[in-house]
């Protein structure tokens, strides 16, 4: 880690050091400098978070919401992939409370009817509010609908 000095450290006697001096804080919250930190003393403003840093926190709050999706509405897992990566990326943007709202979309997914849902789904205020966002989840909503298959019969003389 410390690859720019040639000093040897005790580099958990300087987290422990730095922890017990800055505080953990694990929401944003404005230093004694008046920049958003959070953490212990992520100075937010000037730093930021690194990529990697941003991946570690979208791969735990995907679980979260896979988490709550199963605990409040688990028969997701039963729809389509292409539904379920809509359930997870809905309630990624609103909640689980705010995707457990859309009430007739949901029963409209669980009778099967994805053409009918991915209607639903527009006629919302989450549409107005991210028209991109919403417009694809309807278009995957869509694309789940089972086209009716045809038999075809051979007709014998």
């Amino acid at each position: 880690m410390f690859t720019k000095s040639k000093g040897i450290f005790n580099l958990d006697l300087i987290k422990e050091t730095i922890k017990k001096h800055e505080g953990l804080v694990l929401f944003a919250y404005e230093c004694s400098e008046g920049k958003t930190s959070l953490g212990y003393g992520r100075n937010l403003d000037d730093t930021g978070i690194t990529e990697e840093e941003a991946n570690y926190l979208l791969d735990n709050d995907v679980d979260k919401v896979i988490d709550n999706l199963d605990e409040y509405w688990p028969v997701w897992r039963d729809m389509p992939v292409q539904a379920q990566a809509v359930c997870i990326d809905m309630t990624f943007q609103m909640g689980i409370t705010g995707f457990m709202n859309f009430r007739r979309t949901r029963a409209l997914m669980e009778m099967g009817d994805f053409v009918g849902a991915s209607e639903e789904c527009l006629r919302s205020k989450w549409a107005e509010q991210t028209p991109s966002r919403a417009n694809y989840n309807s278009r995957q909503l869509y694309l789940c609908q089972k086209k009716p298959t045809t038999k075809k019969t051979t007709h014998k003389d």
